[in-house]
């Protein structure tokens, strides 16, 4: 799979630009504030219908614009697509695959499969707990797009099931009865859409080992890949079999009934759950927040990203890899080690803002960037 041309309209710095794109190595050279991230964040926000730096929308859409269009014409297995999303802020966004409109833009989510490294992904291992949540469902979604839409079920019904908790914990009365009678409907929705997403992370997860193990082994120095480990940690007690999480989860929420209406909140669930990240000898694992050094830290979210690329690629489709501005972040050893584990990927699109950061391997085509243009450098 790659991408073969890329049009956006008033997304972020760019009111119009049109860019040609090639299988292999592609660089943005540029500095920094000249829009050489604004083309990678484009492609990704076709994959996944989210940025790699922002929350929200809003900020994709440039000052004074109503909307943002990002179109890309993929080429997969030798098939040309046209993928096309437009972003309104405050609206409902629209997809369209080949100019006929989807009736749900999350339809077109998983089309378009990107990898992303960049300087944030320290917080998979510094940040909170959602941030790793976030990395196993982006992922999830991506290799099972129908899971976007079990992902947006259980937002709301999280939100819905938070705003009876705290009505249930002032009211009396009949007022009380009813809304507790309420809420164990809410319950029944929360344990039934909970409990798939459970099931897949902790799939997830399990894939997810192997290739964890054998990335880290390569990007840090005198690894094995057995030191470099993760676990999934459930808000439930997982049972023996795994078969019914949706029991388990109502069991659990019966049990903390009481500390959910005190605090008008949700503690149980998927979203109460965490990625447990570990490093050393398999007898004496010790979490790497906290205890990681930089380095060490750096190369185990390296290692998360391209365990990530692998899993990916064992479904049967190279993912569009984008290294966005990471080079500068690593030491000439392995940005070398780096570029040769990707070199081989069908298309990498790599930033920097100095054309030395980017390694051999991967000197492709290039583009420079600067004061809103994009111009190949022959």
């Amino acid at each position: 799979m790659h991408v073969a041309h890329l049009t956006l309209h008033d997304f972020r710095s760019y009111a119009d630009i049109d860019v040609a794109l090639e299988p292999g190595a592609t660089a943005f050279i540029g500095r920094n504030g000249q829009g050489k991230t604004n083309l990678v964040e484009a492609i990704d926000y076709l994959s996944r219908l989210s940025s790699h730096r922002v929350a929200t929308d809003a900020p994709l859409v440039r000052a004074g614009a109503d909307q943002a269009i990002v179109r890309a014409s993929v080429v997969k297995e030798g098939r040309p697509a046209l993928l096309e999303v437009e972003l309104n802020p405050g609206r409902a966004n629209r997809a369209r695959i080949n100019r006929s409109p989807l009736p749900r833009p999350r339809e077109i989510v998983g089309l378009v499969r990107t990898v992303v490294f960049s300087p944030d992904d320290l917080t998979l291992v510094k940040g909170d707990p959602s941030d790793r949540r976030k990395f196993l469902d982006d992922l999830l979604i991506l290799r099972s797009p129908r899971l976007a839409g079990v992902r947006a079920d259980y937002d709301r019904v999280l939100r819905q099931r938070n705003s009876l908790l705290k009505t249930a914990g002032v009211a009396r009365g009949s007022s009380r009865d009813a809304a507790m009678s309420t809420l164990e409907i809410w319950d029944d929705n929360l344990a039934r859409v909970g409990a798939e997403i459970l099931g897949a992370r902790l799939r997830l997860v399990d894939d997810l080992r192997p290739y964890l193990g054998k990335a880290y082994e390569a990007v840090a120095r005198g690894a094995s890949r057995d030191d470099a480990d993760l676990d999934y940690k459930a808000s439930v007690e997982i049972p023996a079999e795994g078969d019914d999480l949706q029991q388990a989860l109502l069991d659990a929420l019966a049990a903390r009934r009481k500390e959910e209406l005190d605090r008008g909140i949700s503690l149980v669930g998927p979203h109460r759950d965490e990625l447990l990240l570990t490093l050393g000898d398999p007898q004496l694992r010790l979490p790497v927040k906290g205890y990681a050094s930089h380095g060490e830290s750096w190369s185990y979210a390296l290692a998360l990203r391209l365990a990530s690329y692998d899993l990916l690629r064992s479904d049967g489709d190279d993912p569009i890899l984008v290294l966005d501005d990471v080079f500068a972040e690593l030491d000439a050893e392995r940005r070398q080690q780096l570029a040769e584990l990707v070199a081989g990927a069908e298309q990498v699109l790599v930033t920097a803002a100095v054309a030395a950061d980017v390694p051999a391997a991967l000197q492709g085509v290039r583009y420079l960037v600067a004061d809103g243009t994009v111009t190949r450098d022959e």
